[in-house]
């Protein structure tokens, strides 16, 4: 059970390790794209490349989709990237459900882990495997591993480096289940002030408060980036401001003698944007209806043109 190409990968370690996948259930189609074209997602792309069986059903509890499912019969149930599943599916298989989540579990319980480890400038994140019961990221462990996450790095490439070796997690977990030796670990218990969540991002979640220190700026785009973007009001380019999504910054080291977000640019080389305690280099940006680009090819297309 999967949409996105995170799953892609674990669907795809399975079946190239020989397991037999009675079918796969994804979100239904959904039309993207300006042309609104129907797209499949990449586990349903995947899977019928496979000829396995695609389920996608609008309601997880719809009787219709339930009974169609329980005529697999499958011994197990695997969840990478998908949705919060009601009991009667969960529970459904004899060896049951687990599910491979992106963080370092008890931490980061919610849908985007990786945004938020970066957000909030993690240097270690990870991916945990567990079992399935009602309450959302929960249930006992199985498997759980870690990886760095680099000063500079962002959301995007901890995403892949935890799509890889989450793939290899899955793998590994259904081996343990499959010869009965997954041993069930409860999740550390701590104090609700000790959990950092991570909650759904929204477009209003995304717009930079320049009256935070930089480095917490700096956090604040890199776990924004590439997907779905950091974003501020500016003027750049005229005299209108302009929503502009940020993909780099970096840090000056230079403390800002200006009200946070200000602007100040030498129209050659650099855009800076003042922070609480020092301006932030604009390193990568997007303006609207235009490509994703440097600050340097952005000022000297403004100058050339």
């Amino acid at each position: 059970m999967g949409t996105p190409e995170f799953a892609q990968y674990s669907l795809k370690a399975l079946v190239d390790n020989g397991y037999n996948i009675v079918a796969v259930v994804t979100m239904p189609d959904k039309p993207q794209g300006r042309g609104h074209k129907v797209q499949f997602s990449p586990v349903k792309t995947y899977a019928l490349t496979q000829d396995i069986p695609v389920l996608q059903p609008e309601k997880l509890k719809d009787p219709d989709f339930v009974e169609q499912l329980r005529s697999y019969n499958a011994d197990l149930q695997i969840v990478v990237a998908f949705r919060m599943l009601p009991e009667v599916v969960w529970a459904m298989p004899p060896m049951g459900t687990f599910n491979l989540h992106a963080s370092l579990l008890p931490q980061y319980r919610g849908a985007a882990p990786i945004n938020w480890a970066v957000i909030n400038g993690e240097k270690q994140t990870g991916a945990t495997t567990f079992f399935l019961k009602q309450e959302i990221d929960t249930g006992d462990m199985i498997l759980q591993r870690s990886i760095n996450i680099a000063d500079d790095e962002n959301a995007g490439s901890v995403h892949d480096r935890l799509m890889v070796m989450g793939a290899q997690m899955v793998l590994d977990t259904t081996n343990l289940i499959a010869l009965g030796q997954a041993r069930r670990q409860p999740q550390p218990a701590l104090a609700a002030e000790e959990l950092k969540p991570a909650p759904k991002i929204f477009r209003e979640t995304c717009q930079i408060d320049f009256n935070k220190p930089a480095q917490q700026v700096h956090n604040f785009v890199r776990g924004l980036s590439p997907y779905p973007a950091a974003w501020c009001e500016a003027t750049i380019t005229n005299d209108d401001k302009q929503t502009v999504k940020i993909y780099k910054t970096s840090l000056s080291g230079i403390t800002a003698n200006a009200e946070p977000g200000t602007l100040l640019t030498d129209k050659k080389n650099y855009i800076r944007i003042a922070c609480a305690d020092q301006w932030i280099d604009i390193v990568e940006l997007q303006l609207p209806n235009k490509k994703h680009m440097t600050a340097k090819e952005l000022l000297n297309g403004i100058v050339n043109s």
